[in-house]
């Protein structure tokens, strides 16, 4: 099982909003080689971590892959050029942001280094990364801390969040085929 988050807050280069971004990235992780979307989650709205009243809020959901999982450097590097496809610069940490991929868990595999550290370092940590994972693997458990998503979740709370949308996209929920 392979755990990618899914983020943006500012209009794609074609003009799409973040949710159409997010929407269209899903599809995009579906075509990446030796890998399906098996599961989308609902769409959040959350607001910007760190807070910046200047950016607008983000769209985050989390998708569950599964398949032949590359190793975790090429599959870092598909992620990111799936982000380039749609715009993504960084110009500075925390930039608002046409696409963010992060690569959250690839089959429970614990590593510090090199790029990517898995799990993500701070996945546990973040409800707008926690709520949608819940979601597509609501049985998680963090492969470093031995706790599970919901009471990760729990200890984090949902302040600020909302549903803004299912996936979208019929056929990648669980159970499907």
């Amino acid at each position: 099982m392979i755990l990618v988050a899914l983020g943006a807050n500012l209009p794609g280069p074609d003009g799409r909003d973040a949710l159409a971004t997010c929407r269209a990235a899903a599809a995009a992780l579906d075509a990446l080689p030796g890998l399906r979307l098996r599961a989308l989650s609902r769409w959040y709205a959350t607001a910007p971590v760190p807070a910046d009243p200047a950016s607008p809020d983000y769209v985050n959901g989390v998708a569950r892959l599964e398949g032949q999982a590359p190793d975790p450097a090429t599959l870092l590097a598909a992620l990111q050029a799936v982000e380039g496809r749609f715009g993504r610069v960084r110009p500075y940490p925390n930039a608002p942001r046409t696409l963010d991929l992060d690569l959250i868990d690839l089959d429970g595999l614990v590593r510090d280094a090199p790029d990517p550290v898995l799990p993500h370092p701070r996945a546990h940590m973040r409800a707008f990364v926690l709520a949608p994972l819940a979601d597509v693997a609501p049985g998680w458990v963090h492969p470093g801390l031995k706790r599970t998503v919901g009471g990760l979740l729990a200890a984090v709370g949902l302040e600020g969040f909302r549903v803004l949308a299912e996936s979208g996209l019929d056929g990648y929920m669980e159970g499907s085929s």
